[in-house]
């Protein structure tokens, strides 16, 4: 029984048994957290969801400066081959949830390539010559023994070539991580170019992504009205009307642990809670580091040693249209140190109030405590109007103002120690009986929200039903990765109604 179906439990005259019972705390208010809590909620169960921050989403929460526009940290495309997920999202969002079309380019050596690649824009970009010289740089590669696949430039060079790697992986990839491609392990080209190899996506070029088979080609995907904040803002209040709790600036402190490794108490804020179970997406890092007895020196060692790529977000408001229709625009010009840039109104019109405006976001790569992530809000505001002008862009004049949002933690690296790292950690996780980890930070691993939404479906699970899911397989390989659905299955979302004047605005803006 999936737990979407499971019965809620009746309120009323019963209740009191429920408001009994320990409560269910979860630790985290991003998707994974609180898809738990609304699961667990809709069940029945009395729990609480303990957010460190001023707001709910994580990552995936959508910013809103003081008039009105709206900034997507990271850029979130809602596609799923989960049913399940995708089932889960129309039942929080309804008619919110709308169908966009998915554009976006890569920016290489001053022009611009389509992605998804199309066939005679390769051609017009590349030139016949360096299409050659890839092609013959791909069966060389083919023909010849694999060797190691350690790290990530050894796993994409022998699916798509030295050249081709060098052309649109290397650059973009170091820029993102801010190590060596060497550093990164395989196992994160794996995960990311899931389903995608030259082959494929030369095929793609020139046929079509017939029926979204090919995940990174997808050419359309859901999205709420105003970004994907108002997701987990509604999953939020719908939690409380089902008599659960969300409390915002409340970190959890301290996990108190007994003699047979149970999380006995939790301490969040000036509250000590005795849970039931807990689900945590904290940073395993983190989660190490607040448990009572500590864990034994070797994991701490190793929890302290996993590292993590951090994140900023440069807002552009300019006057004027929109400087570009993608939704985003992959940079792989060395000459800036800008990442991608995205165009908030492709997202949805409804993330920028003043239609004589263009808002931008311009993200950048950082390890916390560097030049970039010190750097004065000003300053990276007139580094991203100077960036915008190098890349041709806009005209620095025409920004009436910008606005910076930091993300600390924001990608888990995997670098060659990280898998002995993770591993030593999970086995010490498997002697606290009441305790499960979820989410991307909380499973070490650079999942999308769909997969860590999945993680904690079956978290729940295996409190509601004991189904004893191993929660580190969900995006492996594995019965959880694109759970036995066809496409067909997921049905596309209409937009609310709007007035006649803004449906032809969007419209002939589409048109364009």
């Amino acid at each position: 029984m999936s737990i979407l179906d499971a019965p809620r439990t009746p309120r009323g005259p019963e209740s009191s048994r429920a408001r009994a019972e320990r409560p269910y705390v979860v630790i985290g208010g991003g998707p994974a957290g609180l898809s738990a809590g609304y699961l667990l909620a809709k069940a029945g169960k009395p729990v609480i969801v303990f957010e460190a921050e001023d707001q709910v989403g994580g990552l995936a929460k959508t910013v809103v400066d003081p008039d009105g526009y709206r900034f997507d940290l990271g850029g979130h495309r809602f596609f799923t081959k989960s049913k399940e997920v995708n089932d889960l999202w129309l039942e929080i969002m309804g008619d919110e949830f709308l169908m966009r079309p998915r554009m976006s380019r890569i920016f290489w050596r001053g022009k611009y390539l389509d992605y998804p690649l199309r066939g005679t824009d390769v051609i017009r970009k590349l030139g016949p010559v360096e299409l050659t010289r890839s092609l013959l740089s791909y069966l060389w590669a083919a023909i010849t023994p694999k060797g190691r696949e350690d790290n990530f430039e050894q796993w994409v060079s022998n699916r798509f070539g030295k050249r081709l790697y060098n052309h649109f992986f290397k650059s973009y990839t170091e820029k993102v991580w801010g190590v060596p491609t060497t550093e990164l392990r395989a196992e994160w080209a794996a995960q990311r170019i899931k389903g995608l190899s030259f082959f494929s996506a030369a095929k793609s070029a020139f046929f079509g992504n017939k029926d979204n088979k090919i995940k990174s080609l997808i050419d359309s995907f859901q999205y709420p009205r105003y970004g994907p904040g108002q997701m987990w803002e509604q999953m939020t209040t719908r939690i409380e009307e089902l008599g659960g709790e969300v409390r915002l600036e409340t970190p959890v402190t301290r996990l108190e642990l007994d003699d047979h490794g149970d999380v006995v108490r939790v301490h969040a804020g000036d509250e000590v809670l005795e849970p039931a179970s807990v689900i945590s997406s904290l940073p395993l890092r983190a989660t190490v580091a607040v448990t009572d007895p500590r864990a034994p020196a070797e994991v701490q060692e190793a929890a302290t040693g996993l590292r993590y790529r951090d994140f900023l977000t440069v807002a552009l408001v300019l006057d004027g249209e929109d400087l570009f229709p993608d939704n985003w625009i992959y940079i792989h010009e060395p000459g800036v140190r800008v990442g991608r840039i995205q165009n908030y109104r492709s997202w949805s019109p409804w993330m920028v109030p003043d239609p004589d405006t263009a808002c931008v976001g311009l993200e950048y790569f950082a390890f916390s405590g560097d030049d970039l992530w010190e750097m004065p809000d000003g300053e990276l505001v007139e580094l991203a109007k100077q960036e915008l002008e190098h890349l041709g862009l806009a005209d620095p004049e025409k920004v009436r103002r910008g606005y910076v949002v930091r993300v600390p933690l924001a990608y888990p690296m995997y670098d060659a120690e990280y898998a002995e790292r993770v591993a030593s950690i999970r086995g010490w996780l498997k002697g606290i009986g009441n305790l499960q980890q979820v989410g991307r930070n909380g499973l070490h691993r650079y999942n999308n929200s769909d997969h860590s939404m999945l993680s904690a479906m079956r978290a729940v699970d295996n409190i509601l039903h004991a189904t004893g899911h191993d929660i580190w397989e969900v995006n492996v390989e594995s019965v959880y990765h694109e759970e036995s659905t066809d496409d067909q299955d997921l049905q596309p979302y209409k937009e609310a109604p709007v007035t006649p004047a803004l449906r032809a605005e969007l419209a002939q803006r589409e048109a364009a």
